[in-house]
């Protein structure tokens, strides 16, 4: 029997396939906006917010470069992701495909080069940002505080990621101060209740896969 290979990590194996899917998954959830009670945000923060109890749990069991290389890999599926929505789009539909489901799936996939920039700027940033921050208020507080830390850290790169990508994608096209305002409220609100209690269960549960024997191959 094979011993597993030095410096496996199993948090780290499971949570770089979660972020790669969180990754792809937060464009498509964009199209729809939700209302949270007086708040409307689009449906991709959820995913996003999973991106940072993501990043930021990598930062606390592994260290601040563990944390930035998962940030980098993660412009892989995002990046493939468009360029495969690009190669679909340009393929002819089967003719037997509905043209309504076709006009709905070009609605929803479809989109301008700013916004897949905007995106891809947005995300490299903040998501950096948001390790930056956690990791420098660690090195200041220690192992404390863990939920003040992710929720101050989420705060402050969702407000960035919410500035960059609305002014890359839509200035000039229509005014976006109202659109700023309130997309930064609402996702300020949403890490400041959803963030606390993920980032206890992601550690929680990277502790308990790291912690769990290894099967010998």
């Amino acid at each position: 029997m094979q011993s597993p290979a030095p410096g496996y990590s199993k948090s780290l194996f499971a949570f770089s396939i979660f972020y790669g899917g969180m990754v792809c998954i937060a464009g498509v959830l964009g199209n729809k906006q939700v209302a949270l009670g007086p708040l409307a945000v689009e449906a991709g923060i959820f995913a996003f917010l999973l991106l940072v109890v993501t990043s930021s749990a990598v930062a606390e069991l592994h260290g601040r470069a563990a944390a930035n290389q998962l940030v980098r890999i993660g412009f892989v599926p995002l990046i493939v992701s468009l360029l495969l929505s690009l190669i679909v789009l340009a393929l002819p539909a089967s003719p037997s495909m509905d043209p309504a489901r076709i006009g709905a799936f070009t609605l929803m996939i479809g989109s301008t080069p700013r916004i897949w920039l905007g995106g891809i700027i947005a995300y490299g940033i903040s998501q950096t940002l948001n390790v930056m921050i956690f990791s420098r208020l660690k090195g200041s507080e220690g192992a404390r505080l863990l939920w003040l830390r992710a929720a101050v850290a989420s705060m402050v790169s969702q407000v960035i990621d919410t500035l960059l990508f609305v002014t890359i994608a839509f200035l000039g096209i229509f005014p976006i101060g109202e659109l700023l305002v309130g997309q930064m409220l609402a996702k300020v609100t949403l890490s400041a209740v959803l963030v606390p209690p993920l980032i206890y269960l992601f550690v929680a549960l990277g502790r308990r896969l790291d912690a769990a024997p290894r099967a010998a191959s």
